[in-house]
C-alpha cells in the first residue's frame, strides 16, 4: 500500500472522528439548551403561584377580646380559585379543610380560625394552603414555605 494511500486513510478517520465529535457537542449543547428551556418553563409555571401565602394571627376584636384568624395573601395579579387551608390531623384521622374559594388579585383574605387553637397560637405563623391558579394548576405551600405543584389535581385542558 503506498504511503498516500496511507495518508488519505489516516486523512479519512480523522475526518470521521471530528464529524462524530462535531456531533457530540451539538448534542449536550442542545441538551444543555432544553433543560435551560424546561426551567424557564417551570419557573413561568411557579411564578403566580410563588405569589401566595397563608398564615394564622391573633387579632384584637374592638372589645378587647382576642380572635385567631387565618389569612391568605394573593400577591399575584390573578385570581386564586378553590382556596383551601387543610387542618392538621392526628395520625389515622381524616383531614379536614376549611374551604376559603376565591381569593382576588392583591388582596388578602381572612377565615376564622378554629377557637380551640387560641390557646395555642400566640404569635403569626405560616400554614398550609392548597389553591388553583389562574393555569388551572393546583398547588400546596406547606408550614415551611415549601411550594408544590399537586400534579393528581391538575384541571384538564
Amino acid at each position: 500500500m503506498p504511503v498516500t494511500d496511507w495518508i488519505q486513510a489516516g486523512a479519512d478517520a480523522f475526518a470521521a472522528l471530528g464529524t462524530v465529535g462535531a456531533f457530540g457537542v451539538g448534542f449536550l449543547l442542545f441538551r444543555r439548551e432544553h433543560r435551560r428551556e424546561e426551567s424557564h418553563v417551570e419557573e413561568a409555571r411557579r411564578a403566580q403561584a410563588a405569589k401566595v401565602s397563608a398564615w394564622v394571627a391573633v387579632k384584637h376584636a374592638r372589645e378587647g377580646s382576642p380572635q385567631l384568624l387565618f389569612f391568605i395573601l394573593n400577591a399575584s395579579d390573578m385570581p386564586i380559585y378553590e382556596t383551601a387551608l387543610p387542618l392538621p390531623a392526628r395520625p389515622g384521622e381524616e383531614t379536614e379543610s376549611i374551604f376559603v374559594g376565591l381569593v382576588p388579585p392583591g388582596q388578602t383574605v381572612t377565615q376564622a380560625a378554629p377557637t380551640n387553637w387560641l390557646k395555642s397560637h400566640y404569635s403569626p405563623e405560616p400554614v398550609q394552603v392548597e389553591f388553583l391558579d389562574s393555569a388551572g394548576l393546583f398547588w400546596t405551600r406547606d408550614e415551611q414555605g415549601l411550594l408544590v405543584r399537586d400534579l393528581a389535581r391538575a384541571k384538564p385542558k
